[in-house]
């Protein structure tokens, strides 16, 4: 699909554990990518880099990341750095649904609202910032940054307010 553009290219996918992430994951390492994979499910994560890494076992790893920890992504971005020299992407794709029938009238703020925010725009804009620092600092020319985001950030009522208010807010950062 890609060809040879990510061959040898060093990639960190965060909630690579399952469903867009785990897809990504192996979609970069068919096309050559090393990627780590970056998610709080260490079974699921673990399962996925033995599925997609076949016989180059280096050529995926796990790493347990919650991107609402600043320190848990910094450190993430310099594993990824220790272990294959540079970081060429940042795929930061990590993300909660919070309860589809929350109104904003009976919202659960801490548990629905503050949750959702800080996996869905905190955690994207603590990926951007310690990857691109280290894609700066290390002059990585052709590097990406990439964060998914969904129609639900333009298209009202399609997803949880909490949902929908996160991914438009994804959509200004970016």
């Amino acid at each position: 699909m890609f060809g040879f553009r990510l061959e040898g290219k060093v990639a960190i996918i965060t909630g690579a554990a399952s469903g867009i992430g785990e897809a990504a994951a192996k979609l970069f390492v068919e096309n050559g990518a090393f990627v780590v994979v970056a998610d709080i499910q260490e079974e699921l994560g673990l399962k996925v880099v033995a599925s997609i890494a076949g016989p180059d076992v280096d050529r995926a790893i796990y790493k347990n990341c919650d991107v609402t920890v600043e320190k848990q992504v910094e450190e993430t971005v310099a594993f990824a750095i220790e272990k294959y020299g540079t970081l060429d992407i940042m795929y930061s794709n990590a993300g909660i649904l919070a309860r589809p029938m929350d109104s904003i009238l009976d919202m659960d703020m801490e548990d629905g609202f503050d949750r959702t925010m800080a996996v869905n725009l905190r955690g994207p804009a603590l990926c951007i910032k310690h990857a691109a620092r280290a894609m700066v600092k290390r002059q990585v020319r052709g590097s990406s940054i990439i964060c998914t985001a969904s129609a639900a950030s333009v298209l009202g009522g399609l997803g949880p307010i909490a949902y929908n208010t996160s991914k438009h807010g994804l959509v200004g950062l970016v």
